[in-house]
């Protein structure tokens, strides 16, 4: 007997494990977006067929070329607090899972207990006050549900699928890291070319300055060119100080980001020296964005909120529990273990919902919570779709503005060298020459952020794609 009741449990689990479920069957909602990218003047090169690897199928280390950037990047996927708070928070909900699979599986306890009780005579049975004592020692499984309509396995699968989001979400936190501190030291070295230029600028103004002062001095010039040519030097002395500020502050988020101090070797000298990261390919189908790691997440979010219906639906279904046990029990220590001392106790109970208004009510909020879920995946594919037709159609514009303003800076410079040349030989005033020059000085910043632009454009591309994945 003792034996029947030790596989009873056993064989009951073994069918329950694989039993079904009152969950509905999962199907993933129609994608709200075109398949095909955007189409028009601004796509025209998107959608050419340009020969370019994906951004899934491009790991991170080969997208990043810069040596020095993918060192910083390496720093920052271990020593960033944010992305190891997202790493912990896939161990929390793995932890979870594992306890809401455990629930599927009969706890066995042991227990050992002893009981003494003094009865007087007028309650005893033989008219005089006796002791009584009991020792038992029991091995069972106490509260056991049977989960015969799913109830504990649809829990289960919700928290599967609240640990796997958890796990996306963490891919999505490494690739906006990367592609932060990407965007960080392309920032960085573009400041610091700035500061190089207007560097440059103020010894270019104070050596004009002080030529123009000579020839006042001289009474070859009015004063009006020096006061014009001083206000040029303050305004530079300004823009060297600005940009030593934001250089310093660059560097500042970028030790942020990396999560320990960089060494100064592997910073940035300027925007030129910068590695180009590898072109990349939005493929001829947007059904990449559902590899995105948001989409991701939001899909496995979806699919837990659809477990958790089977689990409402349960709950209108009869609940079965299984306590029972066996041992040994005596009314002396020493003969606890002796020959025919065994003790047994099966005790099922089953429990038949009458009525519970709350159950019905706890079944509508699944059944909302599904549609919210289904509304945030779409809206998820949305906003992808939408950054990603962003970012395409940046790779075609910035190219042409590029081009553009190189030959606006290549005109300017003309225009200042001739500016210049006519009011050495007093054909022209100074005031000539301060436009040319305030000009391409406007000129030049303005091509160094076209510039910045155009690479930035690229590390947001591969992001917006779902690209980052380990090498």
């Amino acid at each position: 007997m003792k034996r029947k009741l030790i596989l009873l449990p056993v064989i009951i689990t073994f069918f329950l494990l694989y039993g079904c479920t009152l969950a509905p069957k999962y199907t993933r909602p129609v994608s709200p977006v075109p398949t095909q990218w955007p189409t028009g003047p601004a796509y025209q090169k998107n959608i050419s067929g340009v020969p370019a690897q994906t951004a899934p199928d491009l790991p991170w280390q080969k997208f990043i070329t810069d040596k020095n950037l993918q060192k910083i990047i390496e720093s920052a996927l271990k020593n960033n607090r944010d992305l190891r708070i997202t790493a912990l928070n896939v161990e929390r909900a793995r932890a979870y899972y594992g306890i809401s699979r455990a629930e599927l599986l009969p706890s066995v306890n042991a227990t050992g207990s002893i009981y003494k009780e003094r009865v007087p005579g007028d309650l005893s049975s033989t008219g005089s006050a006796m002791t009584t004592e009991k020792y038992s020692v029991n091995l069972g499984i106490i509260s056991w549900e049977i989960d015969f309509f799913g109830r504990i396995r649809s829990l289960k699968d919700k928290a599967l699928e609240q640990y796997l989001a958890t796990q996306e979400a963490h891919r999505g936190a490494q690739v906006s890291l990367i592609s932060a501190v990407a965007q960080a030291y392309l920032m960085l070295s573009a400041d610091k070319e700035n500061l190089d230029m207007v560097t440059y600028t103020l010894e270019t103004q104070d050596a004009s300055y002080k030529l123009i002062r000579k020839r006042y001095d001289a009474g070859m010039t009015s004063e009006l060119d020096v006061k014009r040519a001083q206000s040029q030097v303050d305004i530079a002395r300004g823009d060297v100080a600005r940009y030593k500020q934001l250089t310093a502050q660059d560097e500042n988020f970028l030790n942020l980001l990396a999560g320990s101090i960089i060494p100064q070797e592997l910073l940035p000298k300027d925007l030129i020296s910068v590695g180009i990261p590898k072109d990349i390919s939005p493929g001829l189908s947007s059904d990449v964005l559902l590899l995105r790691p948001d989409i991701l997440a939001a899909e496995h979010q979806l699919k837990a909120s659809n477990a958790n219906i089977g689990a409402a639906r349960a709950a209108f279904f009869p609940r079965i529990a299984l306590t029972t046990t066996a041992g040994t029990a005596s009314a002396e220590l020493s003969g606890l273990f002796k020959g025919g001392q065994g003790t047994w106790s099966f005790a099922p109970q089953i429990i038949m919902p009458v009525f519970d208004a709350r159950t019905w009510s706890a079944y509508d909020v699944t059944k909302a919570e599904k549609e919210i879920s289904i509304a945030q995946y779409e809206k998820a594919i949305q906003t992808a779709f939408r950054e990603v037709a962003d970012a395409l159609v940046e790779k075609e514009m910035v190219d042409q503005r590029l081009s553009a303003q190189q030959s606006l800076v290549d005109a300017i410079a003309e225009t200042y060298r001739l500016a210049n040349a006519r009011y050495n030989k007093g054909i022209d005033s100074y005031l000539s020459v301060l436009d040319a020059q305030r000009s391409l000085y406007g000129a030049k910043q303005g091509l160094t952020m076209l510039r910045l632009a155009k690479i930035n454009n690229q590390i947001i591309l591969y992001k917006t794609l779902g690209g980052g994945k380990e090498n």
